[in-house]
C-alpha cells in the first residue's frame, strides 16, 4: 500500500488527529473511576481524564509473545523501502516533517531513531540530538534554541529529546522553576500550532518503558562495556524518581496533547514490535506517493589508454580477519 492510498483512508476516517481524539476518547471511558496523580489532580476534570489516557491503550500492547529476529528484519525491510519512498516524495513535494521522540531513559528513543535513518540520507533525515545549553543559550527566550533545527522544504528533523525537556528533566531534577515550567505548559500548544500553521507536519511520539524493563536495561548499561557510555549520574536519579517522571508527564499530557499536536504513545518493553509498529504508524500519517524514476542507463567504462598503475607502495590495512 502506497503512502498515498494511506493518506486517502486517513482522510476518509476524519484524519489523524481526529483518530487520536477517538482513541482519547475511548481511553477516557476506560480510565473512569481512578484517582488522578496528585498533580493531575489539580487540573480541570477533561483534563484529568485526558492525562491518564494513555493507560486505557497499553492493555492491547500487553501479552504478547516477543517478535522474532526474523520476522522482525522481514518486516522492517519492507518498512525501511517505504521510507524511502517517502524521502523521495519529500525531496519532490518540499515538505517539511518534525517528529519528536520522548520518553523516560532506556525506552529506546536512540535505537528507534536508529532504524529509521538506517536507509535514508541523512540530507533528508536529520536528527537532532542536543546538549545542554550554554550560558547564552540559558539566556535566550526558550524555544529558541530549537527553532534553528526545524526543518526546511525537503526535510525530516527527527528530535532525540526535543523542548519537553523542559517539562520533563528539567521539572523533576529542578533545572527549572515551577513558574518556568507552568509558563512553558502554557505556551506550547499556540507554539506548536504556529509551526503547523506554517506547513510543518509536525508528529510527537512517546515511548512508555515499564519499571522492570527499565531497570534491566540500566543494569544491561552497566554491564555491558559497549553501553556503558549510556549510563550517567542522571539515569540513576531517572529510576529512582519514577513516580516524579510520571506525574511530570501526566500534566505534560493533559497540557499539550492538542486537537492539532497529539501525543502518540508507544509501549516499548518489546522493542523491535515497538520499532515497527511506530514505523508503521509513521508512515501512516504522510500522504507520500511514489515518485516516478527516470530509467538508468549505466555509460560502457573508459578504454584504459596509456594509463599504468604508478609503481609505489600502498600502506594497506593489516588483514586481521
Amino acid at each position: 500500500m502506497t503512502g498515498g492510498r494511506r493518506g486517502e483512508q486517513i482522510q476518509a476516517r476524519g484524519g489523524p488527529h481526529e483518530q487520536a481524539q477517538e482513541e482519547l476518547a475511548m481511553a477516557k471511558n476506560s480510565g473512569k473511576g481512578k484517582k488522578p496523580s496528585k498533580k493531575v489532580g489539580k487540573l480541570p476534570k477533561g483534563k484529568q481524564a485526558r492525562a491518564q489516557a494513555w493507560k486505557g491503550t497499553r492493555a492491547s500492547w500487553k501479552d504478547r509473545p516477543k517478535v522474532k529476529r526474523d520476522e522482525f528484519d522481514e518486516e522492517m525491510e519492507r518498512l525501511q523501502v517505504e521510507l524511502v519512498k517517502l524521502q523521495e516524495w519529500v525531496k519532490a513535494s518540499g515538505a517539511k516533517i518534525c517528529v519528536v521522540f520522548e520518553g523516560r531513559d532506556t525506552a529506546g528513543k536512540g535505537s528507534l531513531i536508529r532504524r529509521i535513518t538506517e536507509r535514508v540520507s541523512p540530507r533528508v533525515f536529520r536528527v537532532v540530538a542536543l546538549s545542554a545549553p550554554t550560558e547564552r543559550e540559558r539566556s535566550q527566550m526558550y524555544f529558541q534554541r530549537y527553532m534553528a533545527h526545524l526543518p526546511a522544504a525537503g526535510e525530516v528533523v527527527l528530535f532525540d529529546r526535543s523542548w519537553y525537556n523542559r517539562a520533563g528533566v528539567e521539572r523533576v531534577m529542578g533545572f527549572a522553576t515551577e513558574e518556568q515550567v507552568e509558563g512553558f505548559l502554557r505556551n506550547v500548544p499556540p507554539v506548536e500550532k504556529s509551526m503547523i500553521s506554517s506547513g510543518i507536519i509536525l508528529i510527537k511520539y512517546w515511548l512508555e518503558v515499564s519499571e522492570e524493563e527499565q531497570a534491566k536495561r540500566f543494569d544491561e548499561r552497566n554491564t555491558d562495556p559497549r553501553k556503558i557510555w549510556k549510563l550517567s549520574p542522571m539515569d540513576l536519579e531517572a529510576q529512582a524518581r519514577w513516580y516524579d517522571y510520571s506525574r511530570a508527564r501526566d500534566v505534560m499530557f493533559a497540557a499539550t496533547d492538542t486537537r492539532e499536536s497529539p501525543w502518540f504513545v508507544v509501549p516499548s518493553d518489546d522493542q523491535r514490535r515497538a520499532r515497527l509498529n511506530c514505523i508503521s504508524h509513521f508512515l501512516s500519517l504522510i500522504p507520500y506517493k511514489d515518485v516516478p524514476r527516470e530509467k538508468i542507463e549505466f555509460p560502457e567504462r573508459q578504454a584504459k589508454g596509456d594509463y599504468v598503475e604508478p609503481r609505489r607502495p600502498l600502506r594497506y590495512v593489516p588483514a586481521r580477519y
